[in-house]
């Protein structure tokens, strides 16, 4: 390889309904006047990741790996009843990352200035040694910032500042939070406690209620205690909670939504001055902005006529936001990286690495407490 290739992850689903994980080498990019040229040091597997990495299609028992090197070739079966979901990406070798860090090692005309900086970006095909992006979509980190901690600047930490301007642009006081022991949830705990924004936590087991506290959570309640509805009511009673944001789409059985607004209108009705019923005329709402369960989301209706649970995703809401209040989001991220907006990872690998069974089968569970950090340079 020389100075002017490029080594990159690709996916790809095949006409034969195998997909394909592997390690390929291209042109290295030539910035354009407004784009910058960057060296990828560190990019994260976070679950949106895995949409297209990995597919929700795949079935991971039937798990190959071949070669070694920049020969090495993971396969996996698509499932034959899911084929057809997957026909717009059938054999195309497709770029994956959504996001990482790393120098900006040249530029074009437009953003000379930029050279020798180290950035964060949110610019796709990030498992890559090199990638060129558009200037402006970098987030450009302060001095001493490394590339590993600017890797996940823009995913965890924009989706959870974004959930406090959806509370704030849709009335409510109050968050409920799923899946809280996450890098994600770990960054709300801290947002929440520094902008005095009561949060309920959900989590589903007894050593993420402790992490949790340790952060300064007021508010945890486990899904494996025999008490959970009646702590997640009082935690409600005690914040006033009305939106709930939850990443696992499925959860407790497929029941954690329903779950997050039958305890709301628990506790709506604790206060009501009358009886209605219609339910509570509190509106509660629960968005689902994660897969983390596969299982169906399971909806008992017994939280009235006042509800509403849909999607949510980060893009189309910034759009909501606004680029000024979207511009300081970046900021504050910039000058926190390192506190509130800090993750961790429980393992660093290489492009090859990536590729082997026992990694694909951790990061592909999307356990909570466990994050890769993949490393195109270090291969």
């Amino acid at each position: 390889m020389t100075n002017e290739t490029s080594r990159e992850i690709r996916s790809e689903i095949t006409s034969e309904g195998k997909l394909l994980l592997s390690i390929a080498t291209v042109d290295k990019p030539t910035p354009k006047d407004d784009e910058v040229l960057i060296k990828v040091e560190a990019a994260p597997i976070n679950p949106s990741d895995l949409a297209l990495l990995l597919s929700f299609a795949s079935d991971p028992s039937t798990l190959t790996v071949s070669g070694s090197g920049d020969e090495t070739v993971a396969t996996m079966d698509i499932h034959k009843g899911l084929m057809k979901a997957m026909t717009p990406r059938l054999d195309q070798s497709m770029q994956a990352g959504n996001e990482g860090g790393g120098i900006v090692e040249a530029a074009g005309v437009n953003a000379q200035h930029l050279i020798g900086k180290t950035v964060g970006v949110a610019g796709g095909a990030m498992y890559s040694e090199y990638r060129c992006v558009p200037a402006m979509n970098c987030l450009v980190m302060e001095d001493g910032t490394s590339s590993r901690e600017a890797a996940s600047s823009f995913v965890n930490p924009l989706t959870a500042l974004a959930f406090i301007e959806t509370m704030k642009m849709e009335n409510h006081t109050a968050l409920v939070h799923t899946a809280a022991a996450s890098n994600l949830g770990q960054m709300l705990v801290k947002i929440c406690k520094d902008d005095s924004v009561p949060l309920v936590n959900i989590v589903r087991k007894d050593e993420h209620v402790d992490l949790l506290k340790s952060l300064g959570a007021e508010y945890v309640c486990n899904t494996s205690s025999p008490d959970f509805m009646d702590s997640l009511v009082d935690a409600l009673v005690a914040t006033g909670a009305t939106l709930g944001f939850d990443a696992t789409g499925g959860g407790n059985e497929g029941k954690l939504a329903g779950q997050i607004l039958s305890a709301m209108e628990i506790a709506a009705n604790k206060t009501a001055a009358e009886y209605s019923r219609y339910g509570s005329d509190t509106y509660k709402q629960v968005y689902i902005y994660g897969g983390l369960d596969p299982s169906p989301t399971v909806l008992n209706r017994a939280y009235g006529m006042c509800w509403g649970l849909g999607g949510w995703l980060l893009t189309p809401m910034i759009g909501r936001i606004g680029m000024e209040k979207f511009m300081a989001m970046r900021e504050r991220v910039a000058k926190e990286i390192n506190t509130t907006f800090a993750s961790h990872y429980t393992q660093e690998v290489s492009f090859e690495e990536m590729l082997q069974p026992e990694a694909i089968q951790s990061y592909g569970k999307q356990a909570t407490g466990t994050k890769f950090l993949v490393t195109p340079l270090n291969s």
